[in-house]
């Protein structure tokens, strides 16, 4: 049994232990298995985490047998979390975004989150491992790759498996909408096989074939980076094209990260003009026009209601 502490919908210190509580209650149980702190990143860890002692009130709901294993799930880059992790050793477990799409997209930073998770000896719980049915509806060029192999085996089954795959990966979370995909999930983790070199192989293919879809693009991105306020410009592209290839653009997880991954920049980066970097990427598209509309897209439908703009 799992349940989480609503971190973003806080109004004061003294409604924590009657939130927790009311949880419990509501479950009807008198503990939780793992409990979690919901959605974390370095302004939420600053304005209310931390500014409430969030922390403290798990370790001592911990030490009263109400949880056995303290967590967070968490939405931002790698090294905000090792300062979390490094700041906080009571934790034990984080639940982070994670799929062969993500694991080095620099928005989401899936790999490097994981990595930064087990250096400090955390399990992990991975979410989003078929990226919202992106990961399922693939091109047909990698399907029949992957049917060569294993004819019976669903593209799902693929996305999943290469999650749990990972040392220390307790539960990796799949949204799955009838009893079919439920059944599918069950055939391949009953007697759980992790992935070969070839099915890694097909995966990496399987990412090209899909970046080879994108609305926009580009034979080099890392040119957009080397800009006058020195913001990933390609972070901000790359993110835009992943959203418009899942099956519910305005719920992808990139929508989570957008906002935050801004606040470390000047903000008038999002106004600037980028127009000479159009002879740097072959004209391939108009950058100014590109990227403002990826910053509206982002912010309009970001999750992140809670960070003023």
């Amino acid at each position: 049994m799992a349940s989480k502490f609503p971190t973003f919908n806080l109004p004061s210190e003294d409604q924590v232990e009657s939130i927790f509580l009311e949880q419990l209650d509501k479950c009807g149980v008198e503990y939780f298995d793992y409990y979690l702190l919901h959605n974390l990143n370095r302004i939420l860890y600053e304005i209310e985490v931390e500014k409430n002692h969030l922390f403290d009130y798990m370790k001592k709901w911990k030490t009263e047998g109400k949880i056995k294993h303290i967590g967070f799930s968490y939405h931002d880059d790698a090294t905000h979390l090792d300062q979390i992790l490094t700041e906080h050793p009571e934790v034990e477990v984080v639940q982070i975004v994670m799929n062969y799409y993500d694991d080095n997209e620099s928005m989401i930073q899936g790999k490097a989150c994981y990595d930064v998770i087990r250096k400090h000896g955390c399990q992990v719980i991975i979410m989003e491992p078929v990226k919202g049915g992106a990961l399922v509806n693939i091109p047909q060029t990698a399907i029949e790759k992957m049917q060569a192999l294993y004819p019976h085996a669903s593209t799902a089954s693929y996305a999943i498996r290469y999650c749990a795959s990972y040392d220390g990966v307790v539960a990796v979370l799949s949204g799955m909408s009838n009893m079919e995909q439920m059944q599918d999930n069950i055939s391949y983790m009953l007697d759980f096989q992790s992935l070969t070199k070839e099915e890694y192989d097909i995966l990496a293919y399987t990412k090209q074939e899909i970046i080879k879809t994108w609305k926009y693009q580009c034979d080099d991105w890392s040119v957009l980076d080397d800009n006058d306020y020195h913001v990933p410009l390609s972070a901000i592209m790359r993110s835009y094209n992943s959203l418009l290839i899942q099956p519910i653009p305005t719920f992808g997880a990139e929508l989570n990260y957008y906002k935050t991954f801004r606040s470390g920049y000047d903000r008038a980066f999002e106004k600037a003009d980028y127009s000479w970097l159009n002879s740097k990427i072959n004209n391939a598209f108009d950058v100014n026009t590109a990227l403002q509309e990826a910053i509206n897209f982002l912010t309009e439908n970001s999750f992140q209601g809670y960070i003023e703009d």
